[in-house]
């Protein structure tokens, strides 16, 4: 019988899960479409792989097991899973066609309902992944300034600028990888370290799960601005669920150029990049940033419904709310098992993370999730919540937080906690924001 939301008396049955893995062996590589979807961030021979369908905050895997989801498609689910008024304006757009050979109200609608809420969304333009826009925006900074080199700090996607900074570099040109060099965050002098005056631009994620200094983001702005660069926000994480206007909003910095996408749409495909006007209207005729799938409707049809919905529901208040109830109760549970030396949850309550000290973090993470995946909460290490998490289900997963951090501590009193684990660990997650690539200092 698959497992269910409750305290399962063994791990969920994942036999179908485990077909279709020996099926996609060879044929897609890595099994998934997302690196943090794939099955190495789960516990290989636990967790499932595969999921049929899902509402709400809840999924359930090909076997029919029941889980609540902290992972939300990686972000993009942000009102909940069929979240019904947007589903239905999905419905409703269907009925009249997904994609034209003119350009559809929609496109005019949505761009000034963006204006309406982004601080910096002077003209915007729609595509499709946040890799899209990022490399938009360095491309339009470039233009903009005549410079070539760029600063960043966070993920910013898989093309070439970013990813030849990364061990996972392999056919990205050595010319372009001497161009982009990286900076730690909260660490001022390292961006002046960094930048020159051919820097173009300096990209970063404003926050992901470490709160920026009260000065950091408003002194680098001023130093972008001392330097001649553009400053660029990746709002990815941050956009719509910090704020509705995102990180520039609740900080209150405006950066040239913002990207989003994620939690836009609620789902569906749609990024978008924001900014001045004096530097998007580069976009008219100097740079070419044009796709055929940028105006399609059914997502800007998600997007209108999903914006209206979090700004009459003030939604954005409503995550940081039940975000707060899971940090404080599962920082309460590690204090209660003398644990918080071990392990701790930290970040915006919005989306935070679980941290675990010492040289067998991994190991540890895998056991705390391969528990919580017995007691149907699927889990991956951090909570992104949205607005279809209830109350019940807040208290049932701190109630199987407190059952799976006391087995926990009982493996490590044991001296063998690797024994606990009844599959492969997770492996490390690929994103890496400080110490790498740093631009050496001038002699």
């Amino acid at each position: 019988m698959p497992n269910k939301v409750t305290f399962n008396l063994d791990y969920p049955p994942i036999t179908e899960s485990n077909k279709l893995y020996n099926r996609a062996a060879g044929l897609i590589p890595a099994q998934t479409q997302v690196l943090a979807k794939g099955p190495t961030q789960y516990v290989n021979g636990v967790a499932p792989k595969f999921v049929r369908r899902a509402r709400g905050a809840r999924v359930w895997d090909v076997d029919g097991n029941e889980f609540i989801d902290y992972t939300m498609a990686v972000g993009p689910i942000s009102l909940g899973y069929s979240y019904e008024p947007v589903d239905e304006a999905i419905r409703r757009q269907l009925e009249d066609g997904i994609n034209f050979s003119l350009v559809h109200p929609l496109e005019v609608e949505v761009a000034e309902l963006i204006r309406e809420v982004i601080p910096n969304a002077e003209a915007v333009r729609f595509s499709k992944t946040g890799a899209e826009v990022t490399s938009a925006a360095v491309r339009l900074a470039r233009a903009y300034t005549g410079r070539d080199r760029v600063l960043c700090c966070g993920y910013h996607g898989w093309h070439d600028w970013y990813i030849g900074l990364t061990p996972r570099d392999a056919g990205v040109p050595a010319a372009v990888k001497a161009l982009v060099h990286t900076f730690a965050y909260n660490d001022l002098e390292s961006v002046r370290a960094g930048l020159d005056t051919e820097t173009a631009c300096v990209i970063l994620e404003p926050m992901v799960f470490e709160l920026p200094q009260p000065d950091f983001l408003p002194r680098l702005k001023a130093l972008c601005a001392e330097y001649g660069a553009l400053l660029i926000f990746d709002e990815m994480w941050t956009g719509f669920r910090l704020a509705l206007g995102g990180a520039q909003e609740y900080f209150g910095v405006t950066p040239d150029l913002a990207c989003y996408s994620k939690a836009i749409a609620n789902g569906l495909p749609l990024a978008v990049l924001t900014g001045r006007h004096e530097v998007m209207q580069l976009l008219e005729d100097e740079v070419f940033f044009f796709t055929t799938f940028g105006g399609e409707t059914l997502s800007l049809a998600a997007a209108k419904a999903t914006i209206t919905e979090m700004r009459l529901r003030n939604v954005p208040a409503y995550l940081a709310y039940q975000g707060q109830k899971l940090k404080d109760g599962y920082n309460q549970i590690a204090a209660d098992l003398k644990l918080s030396a071990v392990t701790s949850c930290v970040g915006h309550p919005a989306r935070t993370l679980v941290t675990f000290a010492g040289d067998e973090a991994l190991l540890l993470k895998s056991l705390l999730q391969q528990e919580l995946i017995k007691r149907g909460v699927l889990w991956t290490g951090f909570h992104n919540l949205s607005f279809s998490h209830t109350n019940e289900e807040i208290g049932y997963t701190l109630t199987a937080i407190r059952e799976a951090l006391t087995l926990l501590k009982q493996a490590l009193e044991s001296g063998q906690p690797a024994s606990r684990l009844r599959g492969e660990p997770v492996q490390p997650v690929f994103r890496q924001t400080r110490d790498f690539n740093v631009k050496p200092r001038l002699k």
